[in-house]
C-alpha cells in the first residue's frame, strides 16, 4: 500500500482531500505545519494556519480515522518567507508570500519530513492537475478543471522530482460546490468553513506597519517624482506603496496618478497616468521549466499570468543564454510588478515560470 503525507490547513480543501486519498486506499499521514505564532490581535477570520484551523485538521483526522501531526517549521517559515517578504519590499519589490511558502515549506520542507517516514506521495488541497507524459517523459503540471479557483500559478516552481511524489485530487472537480459535497456527505466539520485569503502574518493587510515592527527599523520619508523627474510631494517610506497604487497617495494633481516604479536607492517613488502603468515587455529570472526539458532556442508563444488572478496576456518569450526570459507581450499589460510570479502557459499546460525583474518600459 502506497503511503502520503496530507499537508492539511485545516480548510475543508485539504480536509476533502485527505478523505479522498483515503478511499483511494492510500495509508495517509495528515500534517499541520506550525509556522508561526498568531495569537492575540494578529488572528484574522479570513487567515489561515491559525490554531482552531489545526484542531478543525486535527477533527477531519479523527473522523477518517488517519493518524494526525503537527511540525513546528517557524524557523523554516521566518527565513524562507518572512525574511523574504521584508528583504523584498525593501528592494523595491512587490513579493508573492504564499508562493515562497508552498515552495521552501509544503515542497521542501515537508516534502523532506515525509521522504524521512517512508511517504511515497505528498497530498494537498491545491486545485490544479499532475500528468504524466508518456511521449516526453516528463510529469506535466496542468491547470484545474475548476478555471475560477486554478492554483497552477502558485505551483509553478515545482521539480520533475516533486511532481513524481505529488498527487492533487482536487484537479479533477470542476467546481468548489463538489468538494464542499464530498466534505458535507461525510460530516466533516469544515464543510461549510470560509476559505482564507489574508497573508498569514499580515491579516490586517498593513505590510508596512508589520515590516517596521518586524525589523524594528524606520523607513525613511522621500519624495514623491513623476516620470519626467518632477517632484509633486513627499511620500511615507518605499516600503508602503506597490505598483498601480492609486489610494492614499495624498497628492493633488491634474489627473489621477499611479505608483509606476519604486528605487530604494534614490528613496523615490515614482508617479504617472495610468496609460503609463501599461508595459508591453518585461524579463523574468530564475526560470523553473516543467513542459520543457531544456530552454528552446528560439522564442515561443505562450499566454503569460503577471499575477495570481490575472487574465493570461498572449505574448513570444526568449529564453536567453545568461537564463533571463525576455517577455514581448502581444498587447501592453497594465502594473507589471517585479517581484511577482510570471507563469507560462501552453493551453492547460504549465510551460513553466519565474519571478519579474523588470525595467518594463
Amino acid at each position: 500500500m502506497s503511503k502520503a503525507l496530507i499537508a492539511m490547513s485545516g480548510g475543508v480543501d485539504s480536509s476533502a482531500a485527505a478523505l479522498l486519498m483515503k478511499n483511494a486506499g492510500y495509508d495517509c499521514i495528515g500534517v499541520t505545519m506550525k509556522l508561526h505564532d498568531n495569537a492575540g490581535d494578529c488572528y484574522s477570520e479570513k487567515a489561515c494556519c491559525t490554531a482552531s484551523d489545526a484542531e478543525d485538521a486535527r477533527s477531519v483526522c479523527v473522523k477518517i480515522g488517519i493518524p494526525y501531526y503537527v511540525f513546528n517549521f517557524t524557523a523554516d517559515f521566518s527565513h524562507n518567507v518572512i525574511d523574504k517578504f521584508v528583504h523584498s519590499y525593501e528592494i523595491g519589490e512587490t513579493p508573492n508570500p504564499c508562493i515562497d511558502c508552498n515552495r521552501y515549506l509544503k515542497f521542501d520542507r515537508l516534502y523532506r519530513r515525509a521522504e524521512e517516514l517512508g511517504c511515497d506521495y505528498i497530498t494537498t488541497g491545491h486545485y490544479a492537475r499532475v500528468e504524466y507524459d508518456g511521449n516526453t517523459g516528463r510529469y506535466l503540471l496542468k491547470k484545474s478543471l475548476n478555471e475560477a479557483k486554478d492554483q497552477s500559478y502558485v505551483l509553478y516552481f515545482l521539480t520533475q522530482e516533486q511532481l513524481a511524489h505529488t498527487i492533487l485530487p482536487l484537479g479533477k472537480y470542476s467546481d468548489k460546490s463538489e468538494v464542499r459535497k464530498i466534505a458535507e456527505d461525510n460530516d466533516l466539520i469544515n464543510a461549510h468553513k470560509h476559505d482564507s485569503q489574508d497573508i498569514c502574518f499580515v491579516p490586517d493587510g498593513d505590510y508596512a506597519r508589520f515590516i517596521c515592527e518586524y525589523t524594528g527599523k524606520t523607513y525613511p520619508c522621500g519624495d514623491f517624482v513623476l516620470t519626467d523627474g518632477t517632484v509633486v510631494g513627499r511620500h511615507g517610506g518605499v516600503i508602503g506603496y506597490t505598483i498601480g497604487q492609486r489610494k492614499g497617495l495624498g497628492i493633488s494633481y491634474s489627473e489621477p496618478l499611479y505608483v509606476c516604479g519604486k528605487s530604494p536607492k534614490d528613496n523615490t517613488v515614482t508617479l504617472g497616468t495610468a496609460g503609463e502603468l501599461y508595459s508591453s515587455r518585461m524579463t523574468v529570472r530564475d526560470f523553473n521549466l516543467i513542459s520543457l526539458a531544456e530552454p528552446p532556442k528560439e522564442p515561443i508563444r505562450v499566454g503569460v499570468r503577471t499575477r495570481y488572478h490575472a487574465k493570461e496576456a498572449a505574448a513570444s518569450a526568449q529564453f536567453n543564454v545568461d537564463g533571463i526570459v525576455t517577455v514581448l507581450f502581444d498587447e501592453p499589460q497594465r502594473a507589471i510588478s517585479p517581484g511577482q510570479a510570471a507563469v507560462f502557459y501552453d493551453g492547460d499546460i504549465v510551460v513553466g515560470g519565474g519571478t519579474i525583474c523588470g525595467n518594463p518600459e
